[in-house]
């Protein structure tokens, strides 16, 4: 590798905003269009999707290692926090949820997972709404994996026992 040098080696875990949890598995030099580039080779294994990033691109992208572990308490805090009910029309709520999710902010994907959260004895929700929930549990949970060095299956329990212990203070039974 010339120039500047790298941010992150290879075997880290990275955030890149737009998929979530990858690991750097290469450093790459690579010609394109005549240029000589130095590519992060990220690889996200939930998706089986491989990613390339030039080294002075990624912080423009966003891309990131993992998160503080104030950060993580904050984003756990975060879910037991009230969920914030918003009356807008659920195309516009959608489009806010996306970007938050897709920002890469860990405390931000928790406020969406908070706030799409529905306990069992709640009504259910529109499909999309569940999509989304998926989507930001998802993301928290492989970063939580990450963090705690455990599996996304074990990350999403913990934070699905938080929520459920948060709820019964906001929300009103369904009869």
């Amino acid at each position: 590798m010339t120039s500047n040098a790298a941010m992150f080696d290879v075997g880290d875990y990275v955030v890149y905003p737009k998929h979530g949890v990858g690991r750097v598995i290469e450093l790459q030099d690579s010609e394109i269009a005549g240029m000589q580039l130095q590519l992060y080779v990220l690889r996200f294994e939930k998706e089986k999707m491989t990613l390339r990033v030039p080294f002075n691109k990624a912080e423009g992208v966003g891309m990131r290692k993992l998160s503080s572990d104030k950060t993580l308490k904050e984003a756990m805090h975060t879910l037991t926090g009230k969920p914030k009910v918003k009356r807008t029309m659920w195309s516009r709520r959608a489009q806010e949820y996306e970007a938050k999710i897709n920002s890469g902010d860990l405390v931000s994907i928790a406020e969406v997972t908070r706030d799409l959260f529905r306990p069992d004895d709640q009504p259910e929700q529109s499909y999309s709404e569940r999509q989304i929930f998926e989507a930001a549990s998802s993301r928290l949970a492989r970063e939580l994996a990450a963090m705690e060095k455990t599996d996304e299956k074990a990350a999403l329990q913990k934070i699905l026992v938080i929520l459920n212990e948060a709820a019964p203070q906001y929300y009103e039974k369904a009869e």
